[in-house]
């Protein structure tokens, strides 16, 4: 009777060691994206209707999912496990049409995460003038001097009374950033809203990057589980 590939044995071995990694990468950045330092404080939906980071939730799962599933295929690949091989196989054709639909729902949707990231940002933007506000300051002063601006949506006014106790994250040393005069003091002219949205457009259109690239690996995954149980039931 044939006996196992070594060479499919191992091959499958090394793709699914890839395809944890992979997940790994994905659960890393929607992580980053969600529970970031920063990131809670501002992008918090407050009474915006819809959540920003819906999709990043969604990530999640699936980088999870995809390190479970890379765990099945190398234990089902080394212990030449029938059983384990099946499930291997079946949770990857879920998680494959998983990511092929939020993928292609994420990309057609894009705009509608930005918009829903214009509704959070515009909602939120009351407590920098807000006295009971001080964890969103304190982290969007912070998010000021890294992206080098200065208020949400309208400037330094966004700040109203409280500008005197956060203006020196919004200091411009006049290194070719262009600055502006408010209130005596010389600050970044540019607000932060436009920044904020390029940086998590950037961020989300990465993460469903490595979601496409991955779902097209997983198709040799298909194909290294059925050819490595095939041979295994004929052994």
């Amino acid at each position: 009777m044939a006996g196992v590939s070594v060479c499919i044995k191992y091959s499958m071995f090394i793709f699914n060691f890839v395809s944890w990694l992979c997940g790994a990468s994905i659960l890393a950045v929607a992580i980053w994206l969600r529970a970031g330092k920063d990131g809670p404080e501002i992008l918090s939906p407050g009474a915006a209707t819809i959540n920003p980071y819906i999709a990043v939730n969604i990530l999640i799962v699936v980088g999870v999912t995809i390190m479970i599933l890379g765990f099945l295929g190398c234990f089902g690949a080394m212990k030449e496990n029938q059983f384990v091989l099946v499930l291997f196989f079946i949770g990857l054709i879920l998680i494959l049409l998983l990511q092929v639909v939020a993928g292609i729902v994420g990309a057609t949707n894009k705009s509608k995460t930005e918009r829903a990231l214009k509704e959070t940002l515009q909602t939120n933007v009351h407590l920098l003038s807000a006295t009971n506000g001080k964890l969103f300051q304190k982290a969007f002063s912070e998010i000021q001097e890294k992206l080098k601006c200065c208020g949400l949506i309208n400037g330094a006014s966004d700040w109203g009374n409280n500008f005197q106790y956060y203006y020196k994250s919004c200091e411009c040393p006049g290194d070719q950033i262009p600055c502006t005069k408010y209130d005596g003091k010389t600050i970044y002219k540019q607000s932060c809203f436009s920044l904020i949205r390029c940086l998590f457009s950037r961020s989300l259109s990465i993460v469903i990057g490595l979601a496409f690239g991955l779902a097209a690996v997983e198709v040799l995954g298909l194909i290294f589980s059925i050819v490595l149980y095939c041979q295994i039931r004929k052994k």
